[in-house]
């Protein structure tokens, strides 16, 4: 056959291969990495979220519980002398604005060790504020100094500000003012106040903590308990 060639119509050429422009390659890899920005930005906030309500929590846990446990030991001060004077007069109880000192039972399997002398205080945490400690220790029945028990203890760490105060009993003339120290012998303060400015947005609900024992009741049964002590004793 004899190929015929029309003149005026040129052969239509292969068909060309559609792609993509380096413009528009770019282009498309910026909106992606906004993309993953936007979704790295919002799993942060999330992430930080989730950490920041988590922390709050183990705050209020921690308050809650030192409060449940100062308001405890404090209801479960005995009257048993933790210090004498030059005169021979017991001291149940001991505090100024930064520390306090009582004898009470420990909760728990902690208790049968017996009555221990325990003492909170306000000490600097190293990092511009305070923690507020407990220590203890054992108090032997013949009379000797007190057997730490361990290291002390952290139940609130990061306060801001604190201070102790303490109210003395009523009396029939007049309702017992609050001392910022007490060193009173013969005598334990009705209600020991414990204040704290925390770091944070957690706040410290000031902590009223009445006494229950009464130790001007208490005197004539711990002046016969010593009597007998004394007269016992070879």
């Amino acid at each position: 056959m004899t190929s015929r060639r029309v003149h005026g119509i040129r052969p239509r050429p292969a068909a060309a291969v559609d792609g993509f422009t380096l413009l528009e390659v770019l282009g498309a890899l910026a909106l992606f990495a906004l993309l993953l920005l936007g979704v790295y930005s919002g799993v942060r906030t999330a992430t930080h979220a989730v950490r920041s309500g988590e922390t709050s929590i183990e705050r209020l846990d921690q308050v809650r519980s030192a409060q449940q446990f100062l308001r405890r030991e404090l209801a479960q001060a005995r009257a048993v002398a933790i210090s004498h004077t030059d005169k021979g007069d017991p001291q149940f109880f001991s505090g100024d604005a930064h520390e306090l000192r009582f004898v009470a039972p420990l909760p728990g399997y902690l208790g049968k060790l017996g009555p221990q002398l325990q003492q909170f205080k306000l000490v600097s945490n190293g990092k511009g504020g305070s923690r507020l400690e407990a220590s203890f220790a054992l108090m032997p029945p013949d009379g000797s100094a007190p057997r730490p028990l361990g290291e002390p203890e952290v139940l609130v760490d990061n306060i801001r500000s604190g201070s102790f105060s303490y109210r003395a009993p009523d009396t029939q003339q007049a309702q017992g003012t609050w001392q910022d120290h007490w060193d009173g012998t013969r005598a334990m303060p009705r209600i020991v106040r414990i204040a704290l400015v925390l770091d944070g947005t957690t706040n410290w609900p000031q902590l009223d903590a009445p006494l229950r024992v009464d130790a001007a009741a208490m005197q004539g049964q711990t002046d016969l308990l010593q009597g007998l002590q004394r007269r016992t004793v070879p």
